[in-house]
């Protein structure tokens, strides 16, 4: 989920929101949307981030660094903020136990605390998460929430990569029997978890937030039939190609979560269920023109 768009949310509710800006552009856009821009770089420097985040009730980290560099950011983060009474909510996401099946199916499915083996790449992020929920126990109320799929208006999820699949290959296209899954959540019904959470969470834990999962080639089917066009199965060498490396990577993966704990803890639930309501928008469809391509590519 963009920033943006959870802070638009906050605002929404009445509070007084900051956001840290790396450019002018970035500050300017923050300030349109009624939102304080904290001049800052993560890659520059942590002393206006931490200063700030000393300042405020409630830090929400979502920002986007390197993943070998997060423990590092978020250790220096919870040690200024220890001792401080402050809420700290670590945006993570559930890519940290992603299965690469080559784009079949996986029966695991994962509830906040379930053990896991964590997906490679991710191994920094895991540590990330356990360093917050670690930090509970030095006087601040931190958490951590770990959302699915994120979808919603303006994304730029498995719905519009399918698309543009299109415009390269003539087909809808997914990889492998296209049977990799990943659990969902709608952008708005997961600003509404964080609320919650800023209200009800509690110090350490873990919430996923889950509204629906859906095989990829499911995703593909519904797109061919809007375009009328052919589906298509593609080797992950070839998805390479057509999605980009690490777009191949995800969407020949599963990563199935539950989310028991959010729903008890904090009484959350879902309001937007079916992630192929988006199929059919003009922004999407615009995507498997290949003159479009060429022209956002240009």
């Amino acid at each position: 989920m963009a920033l943006p768009t959870l802070a638009r949310h906050f605002v929404a509710e009445g509070r007084r929101v900051r956001g840290l800006a790396r450019s002018d552009r970035a500050e300017a856009a923050l300030k349109a949307a009624s939102i304080q821009p904290i001049r800052g770089d993560l890659d520059a420097g942590l002393a206006p981030i931490t200063a700030a985040a000393q300042l405020a009730d409630v830090t929400i980290y979502a920002a986007q660094v390197a993943f070998y560099r997060e423990p590092a950011v978020i250790r220096t983060l919870c040690d200024a903020l220890a001792g401080r009474g402050k809420t700290l909510i670590f945006l993570s996401g559930s890519g940290v136990f992603m299965q690469r099946t080559g784009g079949a199916w996986s029966s695991d499915s994962f509830a906040e605390d379930d053990p896991f083996v964590p997906e490679p790449l991710a191994l920094p992020r895991v540590k990330a998460e356990g360093i917050v929920r670690a930090s509970a126990a030095q006087g601040m109320r931190s958490m951590v929430i770990r959302p699915p799929m994120i979808w919603g208006p303006g994304d730029n999820g498995p719905v519009a990569s399918v698309y543009r699949s299109v415009a390269l290959t003539g087909a809808a296209c997914y990889i492998g029997s296209g049977l990799a899954t990943y659990s969902n959540v709608h952008s708005a019904d997961l600003a509404r978890l964080f609320s919650l959470a800023i209200a009800r969470g509690q110090a350490g834990a873990l919430y996923h937030a889950v509204a629906g999962e859906i095989p990829y080639r499911w995703i593909a089917e519904a797109v061919a039939h809007d375009l009328g066009v052919k589906t298509r199965s593609l080797t992950v060498d070839e998805a390479a190609q057509v999605f980009g490396t690490f777009g191949a990577l995800i969407q020949s993966a599963s990563s199935r979560s539950r989310d028991p704990r959010t729903r008890t803890e904090l009484g959350w639930k879902p309001f937007q269920l079916d992630l192929l309501s988006e199929v059919g928008e003009p922004r999407l469809r615009a995507l498997a023109d290949p003159q479009f391509n060429q022209g956002a590519n240009s």
